[in-house]
């Protein structure tokens, strides 16, 4: 406390009462003051104290900031999966289009089919699945067909007409289904419905109105 005495010196105090003064003040100066030690030892507390929490909000900060960018990142991982998926349904249909078309095509070439787009026209094609490699709800379908238009059916030499079961005219690609010799009602429904105006010309040749 060389301090404190020197300082009372300095302020008038006899010496003979310095050690006296210093003595109460050494009784009473930790009643009111905080030693340097525990200060020190509280500051440097309070110091990581404060450290600690600012470190606490950054990681809060962090946290928040990662959740929403886990949250648009889920949303948008989801909108990929849901994208994927569908793109994956519309190419396994497609692709399951592709092979019944393949497989009727060639169903249809097997059964002699002079024109295979006219006679699958003529299908229910709602009936016919494919399973495997084998076509179900044709073989009914096409055996019908050929006993009311079996002029479809056949082999097609060039220049003949009338080979075979063929009814007279067969062989001609333009098949007039209201001449008498080529009536057919379904063919003439299909022209009506596909070409009014060939239908027209058909039945003018055929002496219809």
């Amino acid at each position: 406390m060389d301090w404190l005495k020197e300082l009372l010196k300095k302020a008038g105090i006899d010496e003979a009462k310095l050690d006296g003064l210093i003595g109460d003040s050494n009784k009473e100066l930790p009643k009111h003051f905080i030693p340097k030690d525990k200060y020190n030892e509280v500051a440097e507390t309070r110091k990581k104290l404060e450290t600690d929490l600012a470190a606490r909000d950054q990681q809060l900060e962090q946290l928040k900031q990662a959740a929403g960018n886990s949250e648009e990142l889920k949303k948008q991982n989801e909108q990929l999966q849901a994208e994927n998926k569908r793109a994956a349904e519309e190419w396994q249909t497609k692709m399951a289009q592709l092979q019944l078309d393949f497989a009727l095509e060639r169903a249809l070439t097997a059964a002699k089919a002079k024109n295979p787009k006219a006679v699958k026209a003529l299908l229910d094609m709602e009936k016919v699945k494919l399973d495997g490699e084998q076509l179900l709800g044709l073989e009914e379908q096409l055996k019908a067909i050929k006993e009311s238009d079996p002029y479809l059916f056949g082999d097609s030499i060039p220049g003949k007409v009338g080979s075979g079961t063929n009814p007279p005219g067969a062989g001609n690609p333009e098949v007039n289904p209201w001449k008498p010799d080529t009536f057919n009602l379904t063919l003439q429904g299909k022209i009506l419905r596909e070409d009014p105006a060939k239908a027209t010309r058909m039945k003018a040749e055929a002496g219809v109105k």
